[in-house]
């Protein structure tokens, strides 16, 4: 699965979060342990059991992406 990170640099701390999924983020000294820290924290996150009330359910839906997408991505 593909997320949309945001990275950047805030002095000598690379710092990132995933847009897609509120509550990933990261502070890493270098982009390529920012970019590990940000995928452990998705596993974590999606490896979280859900508990569901009586009666829901939950799906999946297909969400086209949109025209800008990977026009931006370096």
């Amino acid at each position: 699965m593909r997320y949309r990170a945001v990275m950047k640099k805030s002095g000598t701390w690379w710092i990132g979060w995933l847009i897609d999924l509120p509550g990933v983020n990261a502070q890493e000294k270098t982009k390529a342990e920012l970019v590990k820290s940000l995928i452990m924290g998705a596993q974590d996150m999606l490896a979280t059991e859900v508990p569901f009330e009586p009666g829901t359910e939950m799906t999946m839906v297909d969400v086209p992406e949109p025209a800008w997408f990977g026009q931006h991505a370096h």
